[in-house]
């Protein structure tokens, strides 16, 4: 009726700085929806221990479905139930993006060329039970069955038996169904851009006690960007006179070691590229602090999602013009230890730095296809490097094996114990072509 949408879309313009709890939260987001239909798509990706609906709303000019050569982005928060504030500044975030929405050419060109996921609270159960606000630890920081959801998620590294909880499921469910480029889950009671890997081993250089990705360029530039366009967390102080964050980033090995993280999850089974931002000294402030908050990190939110336009895109088709899905494209140099492949329209995106690289496309049955590119900074055009390759003849529909869920860098290290450290990239290599052969 009449009288409930105009409640609806009054209810979506009045977004006070407050808590707001299940009920609100879920009305808000309808409301939202409700207010601007062709902008938003909103959904659940599962439900919580206690049956919550764990909501996720999308925008961008295409919604509720993806479109090939746009980006899928997200945004995560309250995984831990007592860390509140990336629960509220998604919400702002939201509002701020849809009023801003052809009234502000930057925000327009993000969201016509982006499709931006977020989902406020992946934990719901655990903010609901924390009663008690606390700037430190809480029971509300587990889900409803006691579990840690950032030590839930299958390692690359160990085995770390987990239990996989619903919410964990869910959001593992959620990365395998759409194409995601570029993340952040957002938490609190430190002030720093954590980055990949959270885990590691002497192959990744733990015994350096940094624990490197191949794409650890890309990744300090990531977190710089969040930090650098964040009010203060550049500074690098951190919470206290014991902790210092150069330039308000840490791999996160560096910082303290944990399995079964969230951001390796989304790297090395997801395709996607998450870092993991602290945003308060205190898990769950008082609730005059949240506008300070937002304002903080407003900048810094936008600046990030411009970045899932950085480095190459394109699609792998073959002599008919048909999408290859599952080729291997890869830039040499740099090799995921599951090989990054393209979806089932045959796109691929890669996020690397400005710069020249070699990109290897490569189906069975077909020789590789290597491109050299130089590849400018993109992000102002709000489109990474278009490069397409297309193969002679029509490779075979053979449904690719998933890369196994077992903790590959084990393997790794293994191989090269008994080798000089120089020749550790070789077996690596090796190790690599043995188990996906």
């Amino acid at each position: 009726d009449v009288v409930g949408i105009f409640c609806l879309v009054s209810l979506a313009a009045a977004l006070d700085f407050k808590y707001h709890h299940a009920e609100e939260l879920e009305a808000y987001l309808k409301g939202i929806h409700a207010a601007y239909p062709s902008l938003t798509h909103l959904h659940s990706i599962g439900r919580s221990v206690e049956g919550r609906d764990l909501w996720v709303l999308v925008l961008g000019r295409f919604p509720t479905h993806h479109k090939i050569g746009i980006p899928e982005f997200k945004y995560v928060a309250n995984m831990h139930g007592d860390e509140t504030v990336g629960r509220e500044i998604l919400l702002h975030l939201i509002d701020f993006l849809v009023t801003s929405y052809r009234r502000d050419p930057v925000i327009t060109r993000l969201l016509n060329n982006t499709r931006i996921h977020i989902m406020p609270t992946m934990n719901p159960d655990g903010f609901e039970a924390t009663k008690v606000p606390d700037c430190y630890y809480t029971r509300g920081r587990y889900n409803k069955n006691g579990e840690d959801l950032n030590r839930n998620f299958p390692d690359a590294f160990e085995n770390n038996n987990a239990s996989i909880q619903p919410e964990t499921q869910a959001v593992m469910n959620w990365i395998k169904n759409e194409t995601f480029v570029l993340s952040a889950n957002l938490h609190g009671g430190a002030l720093v851009a954590s980055y990949t890997f959270d885990n590691g081993n002497s192959v990744t250089g733990s015994l350096k006690g940094y624990s490197r990705s191949p794409d650890d360029d890309v990744f300090i530039h990531l977190a710089k960007t969040y930090s650098f366009n964040h009010a203060s967390m550049y500074k690098g102080t951190g919470c206290d006179n014991r902790q210092t964050f150069p330039g308000g980033i840490t791999n996160g090995y560096s910082w303290y070691q944990l399995e079964g993280g969230m951001q390796d999850y989304n790297y090395v089974w997801g395709q996607c590229f998450e870092i993991t931002l602290e945003l308060s000294c205190c898990k769950y402030p008082p609730v005059e602090q949240l506008e300070k908050f937002w304002r903080d990190n407003k900048v810094a939110l936008i600046e990030y999602i411009k970045q899932v336009h950085l480095g190459v895109k394109g699609q792998v088709t073959d002599k008919n013009g048909n999408p290859v899905p599952n080729a291997i494209v890869e830039a040499k140099g740099r090799p995921h230890i599951c090989p990054y492949r393209t979806n089932e329209h045959g796109e691929y995106f890669l996020l690397l730095l400005p710069g020249t690289y070699v990109i290897n496309a490569t189906v069975p049955g077909f020789k590789s296809m290597l491109e050299t590119v130089e590849i400018p900074d993109t992000t102002g055009n709000f489109s990474a490097l278009k490069l397409d390759f297309s193969f002679s003849g029509v490779p075979s529909r053979s449904r690719a094996a998933s890369c196994p869920k077992t903790p590959l860098y084990q393997e790794f290290e293994r191989a090269s114990a008994a080798v000089k450290p120089t020749l550790h990239i070789l077996v690596l290599m090796t190790a690599m072509l043995v188990i996906f052969k």
